[in-house]
């Protein structure tokens, strides 16, 4: 066993653990920070792979925007987490199970059909992720589909702001009670 296979499994190992631990968490914010694990080992199995863009996209976008953006709705809604009945965790589990099956299913079919059919002038182009190669993909083959990841985006910070914004007199009241608690408080 060489070194590196070694290193890969060992990564691997912690990186399948951390996908366990988010969805197995019940904790929110443990599970928030299971999937920067899970993030920042996926950007070590990329390097291993040769792929530096990959890597550094997975840390810059994954690790270091959504991970954040998923620990300021925590801290927005609250961590606590709500007390499902028995029948309805029943219920999500089997959804769950269906659901992960139609997906691995649908992802094996991609993956079987898309082997196939890649020339191998296209394989050697992609090695490694060059992000030159990559880019000129992006934005002559996929410039629509690009545009469009954009705008969703925009779309989902726009309303991620309507959401976290208070209206005026509601911010006010909640001020108005903290100052009579302290005021209570105090006396």
């Amino acid at each position: 066993m060489t070194l590196s296979l070694l290193f890969f499994l060992v990564v691997g190992a912690v990186c399948l653990a951390a996908a366990v631990g988010v969805v197995l968490s019940r904790e929110p914010v443990h599970s928030a920070l299971f999937l920067l694990t899970n993030f920042a080992t996926l950007a070590v199995l990329y390097v291993t792979l040769e792929a530096q863009f990959l890597a550094a996209a997975q840390v810059i976008v994954y690790a270091g925007g959504i991970v954040i953006l998923i620990l300021f709705v925590i801290m927005l809604i609250g961590g606590s987490t709500t007390d499902f009945t028995a029948r309805h965790r029943m219920w999500s589990r089997y959804a769950g199970l269906i659901l992960g099956i139609i997906l691995l299913g649908g992802l094996g079919y991609t993956v079987l059909q898309r082997v196939e059919s890649v020339s191998p002038q296209a394989v050697a182009a992609m090695q490694g992720g060059v992000p030159r190669v990559i880019g000129l993909a992006l934005f002559t083959d996929y410039v629509l589909a690009f545009e469009l990841v954009g705008i969703l985006l925009l779309v989902a910070l726009l309303g991620a702001l309507v959401l976290g914004r208070q209206p005026e007199e509601e911010a006010a009241t909640r001020v108005e009670a903290a100052d009579q608690k302290k005021e209570l408080q105090s006396s």
